[in-house]
């Protein structure tokens, strides 16, 4: 059964570990992305994606590319603005990793934070339960080399908040299915 990769239009046999990285090195083989590839892979209005940009929820790309990271960055906050204000996303990224413009002060390249996301829903095994999903975002976190302390910490309370978040989405576009069904 294919499944989209969370916050993107990929399609997916199933989310397990190291999906997403064998994606994006696919992905980012030759280097960057343009624009209108990062507007499909996300199914983002280009528009959008510049404002966020302009509002340095995002860096700027270089010669009209974007990186794994920067790509990164934008597949967390869509996949995160169905259930969160942007401004509570935003918060969250700086929770993490400070300035979210100022990548000297990161603790998490926002590649990596995605890729343990992915690897930590590939660990819950589809079960959505509280306890599933907080062994899931401990061992997310457990193998994390802190570049300063507290950071192993944050991650794992990250990984939590960005689960809940992306779950409780999932739940409402199931009810508004399902309601839909009914009238």
């Amino acid at each position: 059964m294919a499944t989209t990769l969370p916050g993107t239009t990929i399609e997916v046999s199933g989310i397990h570990k190291g999906v997403s990285r064998q994606l994006f090195d696919g992905i980012f083989a030759a280097g960057g992305i343009t624009l209108s590839q990062v507007s499909v892979m996300t199914d983002l209005e280009p528009y959008r994606i510049q404002n966020w940009v302009k509002r340095g929820f995002v860096s700027p790309p270089l010669r009209r590319q974007y990186t794994k990271d920067q790509f990164a960055r934008i597949v967390i906050i869509n996949m995160l603005c169905e259930s969160l204000q942007l401004d509570r996303i935003c918060s969250l990224l700086s929770y993490i990793n400070g300035n979210l413009s100022d990548d000297s002060d990161d603790v998490i390249s926002d590649s990596e934070l995605y890729h343990r996301y992915t690897d930590m829903i590939a660990d819950t095994g589809g079960t959505i339960s509280h306890t599933s999903i907080r062994q899931a975002a401990h061992k997310a976190a457990a193998d994390f080399t802190e570049p300063v302390s507290g950071a192993r910490e944050r991650l794992e309370k990250t990984l939590l908040v960005m689960a809940y978040a992306h779950y409780a989405s999932i739940a409402r576009r199931t009810a508004e299915e399902t309601l839909s069904y009914l009238l």
